[in-house]
């Protein structure tokens, strides 16, 4: 079977951690800010981690 391409959406997208998990941003925070809080832009500055259910799609993705 050959190789699978990486996906460009998804490397631009997701990062690995040292310890295997794959990180991720929080969506929305880009525009139209005037109307969300400054609670919530505050909360979306911070990254996250991505479900397990996903971990091995995107894995395989960005290889």
């Amino acid at each position: 079977m050959p190789k699978l391409k990486t996906h460009s959406g998804a490397k631009k997208r997701f990062k690995l951690t040292a310890k295997g998990h794959v990180k991720r941003s929080h969506s929305l925070a880009n525009h139209i800010l005037t109307k969300k809080s400054q609670k919530r832009k505050r909360k979306l500055r911070k990254g996250g981690l991505v479900s397990k259910s996903m971990e091995k799609t995107i894995r395989l993705m960005i290889s």
